[in-house]
C-alpha cells in the first residue's frame, strides 16, 4: 500500500539494512508519530504497563525471539518502552536520532538483528499502536512509525 513512499534510503515497507544514514521524515509526519506515541502512552496507567504491552505484542508476533532476551519481563518491557521513547522523542533531530540508534545498537551486539526480525518487531509495534489508538492512528503516523521502526533495524 505504501511501497512507493521513500525518505532517502528508507521506507515503510522494505527494511534497508545496507546503509545507515540519517532519517529525515517530513516535520508533519514526525509530529504525527510523536502525537500517536503520546496518545499510546496515555492509554496506560503507567509506562511499565505500556512497556509490557510492547513486550507482549513482540513475543506474541514472534515467540521464537523470546529466548534472545534474558532479562525478566518487566525489565525488558521497560527497556522496550524507554528505547522507543528515546527514538520517537528524537525524531525531529536526525543526527540525535541516529546517535540514539547507534547507542541502542551497541546494546544489541550479541543479537543477530536481521531484516526479517526487524520486520516482525516493526509490524508488531505498529499493529499494537493501531489497535490501541484506533482512528487516532492516522495514515501519516502509521507510515512514519513503519519507516522509523524499519530504520531502527538498519
Amino acid at each position: 500500500e505504501y511501497g512507493d513512499i521513500m525518505f532517502g534510503p528508507y521506507g515503510p515497507v522494505e527494511i534497508n539494512d545496507t546503509v545507515f544514514e540519517e532519517l529525515h521524515l517530513p516535520p508533519v509526519m514526525a509530529k504525527e508519530v510523536q502525537n500517536a506515541w503520546h496518545k499510546f502512552l496515555g492509554n496506560f496507567e503507567t509506562k511499565l504497563a505500556a512497556g509490557e504491552a510492547i513486550y507482549a505484542a513482540m513475543f506474541e508476533a514472534a515467540p521464537s525471539i523470546q529466548n534472545l532476551f534474558k532479562t525478566p519481563r518487566a525489565v525488558q518491557g521497560m527497556r522496550f518502552m524507554y528505547g522507543m521513547n528515546n527514538i520517537v522523542e528524537s525524531i525531529h533531530d536526525p543526527p540525535q536520532n541516529k546517535a540514539v540508534l547507534e547507542s541502542l545498537s551497541f546494546q544489541h551486539l550479541d543479537l543477530e538483528v536481521t531484516g526479517p526480525r526487524t520486520q516482525v518487531f516493526r509490524d508488531a509495534i505498529v499493529d499494537l499502536l493501531a489497535q490501541e489508538l484506533g482512528s487516532a492512528m492516522t495514515t501519516t503516523a502509521q507510515v512514519g512509525f513503519s519507516t522509523l521502526l524499519g530504520y531502527v533495524g538498519a
